[in-house]
């Protein structure tokens, strides 16, 4: 009986070991996840014309291969791919998109929606999530939800409500960012 027993009391500590070790394994890749987030602060946001303009967009991203990425999916309007954490796509100076983890914003599939007031000492956020309204009151997913294929990037041909201002008053507006120095 003395054998049975030891037997049992060693599996179960096999087992309950395993068990602690699947559970911190489970638990360090959700931290993981998270850990690849961006921290975003008022800070994070500068003059339009720093990032990388394709089209009437500029594209930032710290992480030079994940700029690259980004710029290759939204120049080649790549559908069915997801653009890598910590993208910010910008069109206008008061407002930008940024990417997280799908996790931390299910709705969006990530993306972070922000409304800015820009002017020449900085940035200051008006609102942030994934229920922020556009400059003309309307809630960002209402427009991107077409663009679901792509991301929910907005562009011409994703299926996106046109931005009801022409591609000249686009330039006006990100050309005079009061963050941006004077040429």
């Amino acid at each position: 009986m003395y054998y049975i027993m030891t037997g049992v009391s060693r599996i179960s500590a096999l087992v309950g070991t395993r068990s602690v070790l699947a559970v911190g394994l489970g638990l360090s890749m959700a931290c993981s996840v998270y850990a690849q987030d961006v921290t975003v602060s008022e800070k994070s946001f500068g003059c339009i014309r720093d990032g990388t303009k394709i089209r009437n967009t500029y594209i930032k991203n710290a992480d030079p291969e994940k700029l690259k990425e980004a710029v290759r999916i939204f120049q080649n309007s790549v559908p069915d791919r997801e653009y890598p954490v910590g993208t910010f796509l910008q069109l206008l100076p008061g407002e930008v998109m940024v990417k997280h983890p799908r996790q931390k914003f299910p709705d969006t599939n990530g993306w972070e929606f922000f409304a800015l007031d820009v002017s020449t000492q900085g940035t200051k956020i008006r609102t942030r999530g994934d229920k922020t309204t556009n400059f003309q009151g309307v809630p960002c997913m209402s427009c991107h939800q077409p663009a679901a294929k792509f991301d929910f990037v907005c562009e011409k041909g994703h299926g996106c409500a046109p931005v009801p201002l022409d591609d000249q008053k686009i330039a006006e507006l990100q050309a005079a960012d009061p963050r941006c120095p004077k040429k």
